[in-house]
């Protein structure tokens, strides 16, 4: 008896966000962050071959969940502002969100925390993501050209192989236009 409510509080622990979670922006938020008040967003899937997938898990050297991918076009007077994903994955045991900018260009221009469920001290800082800006794919690979934040660097491996596989999906598919 003492093993099924042990495994039941368990359980409901795990459903239950932490005391550390937090949520930073709404969605919503998150696009007016990155294009403006007033920006048109348009939802764009993109449906990855096999042999797409295939590239850009290689390209990026981080796993895709799905060959189905969405970017939000943001535009103002018919002029594409740029392009930004939502990624979600997990860093330890619990997920963080980051809507990740790309310019029309595909060059990394923003990186925002959406909501981080691991421990606050996990979390890497803004300064560490503007020091990510505009560097090309190649170059943003952990203690290669990117330093690791010390106590953080599960939340910041996770990260930088989210944002290779925006970046990546952004030359293999979007740029070409075969999606």
């Amino acid at each position: 008896m003492r093993n099924k409510i042990f495994l039941l509080i368990l359980a409901l622990t795990m459903l239950v966000p932490s005391a550390n979670s937090t949520v930073f922006y709404s969605k919503e938020e998150a696009f007016e962050l990155a294009f403006g008040a007033g920006a048109e967003v348009e939802p764009l899937a993109v449906f990855l071959t096999d042999e797409q997938a295939e590239l850009i898990e290689k390209t990026a050297q981080a796993k895709l969940d799905s060959k189905l991918f969405t970017f939000y076009v943001g535009k103002r007077g018919g002029q594409t502002l740029g392009y930004a994903a939502i990624e979600s994955h997990n860093v330890r045991t619990q997920p963080e969100t980051e809507l990740i900018l790309l310019s029309p260009t595909g060059e990394l221009v923003r990186v925002e925390m959406l909501a981080f469920h691991e421990p606050p001290e996990y979390q890497p800082p803004a300064r560490w993501f503007e020091r990510l800006y505009k560097r090309p794919l190649k170059d943003l690979r952990l203690n290669q050209g990117v330093d690791g934040i010390a106590g953080a660097t599960l939340s910041s491996r996770a990260s930088l192989d989210g944002i290779r596989k925006v970046m990546a999906i952004y030359q293999i598919a979007l740029k070409e236009g075969k999606y």
